[in-house]
């Protein structure tokens, strides 16, 4: 780092997005923002019923945000019905911007996936999505705050980040 560097200069997604982790103060607020549910689900890492989250229909063009800290996880174009009762993602706005980490829990072998900046729990992905990737990332409605194209995005962490 440079002395023109800022501390966050070397944490940037390649699509420019900060990266940097909520300090405790900044996660404490975070945190007391969300209700029950999106607390089973991003900090204790839940899952949500099938066919009940609210962005399942979702069609508007725009992105998929971290529900969390605002982060752009995944765009509308990137979005299909797989059937399954949730979202489903064929790849993330950026890869830098969505972490893997292998799940075994409940007796299986999984891949799930985090917020790369918070490291809020969003699903899994599963290697049987369509083309062109052939990944199905399976997200929890509750996980996402949808952004419509044009509108600013969440920006709970003041990173100054942009619009969809």
């Amino acid at each position: 780092m440079t002395d023109t560097a800022t501390p966050h200069d070397d944490l940037r997604s390649p699509s420019g997005f900060d990266l940097t982790p909520p300090n405790e103060e900044e996660r404490a607020r975070l945190e007391a923002d969300l209700d029950a549910e999106e607390k089973r689900v991003l900090l204790s890492h839940g899952t949500e019923a099938p066919f009940c989250g609210t962005l399942l229909g979702e069609k508007r063009v725009g992105v998929f945000c971290c529900r969390e800290c605002g982060l752009p996880l995944f765009r509308s174009a990137t979005k299909f019905e797989s059937g399954t009762g949730w979202p489903s993602f064929t790849k993330p706005v950026d890869e830098s911007h969505v972490h893997a980490i292998r799940d075994t829990s409940y007796g299986m072998i999984r891949v799930e996936t985090q917020c790369a900046r918070c490291g809020s729990h969003q699903g899994h992905v599963f290697p049987d999505g369509p083309p062109p990737t052939g990944n199905r990332y399976c997200i929890n409605s509750v996980a996402l705050t949808f952004v419509a194209e044009g509108e600013a995005l969440p920006d709970p962490l003041h990173r100054g980040d942009g619009t969809a």
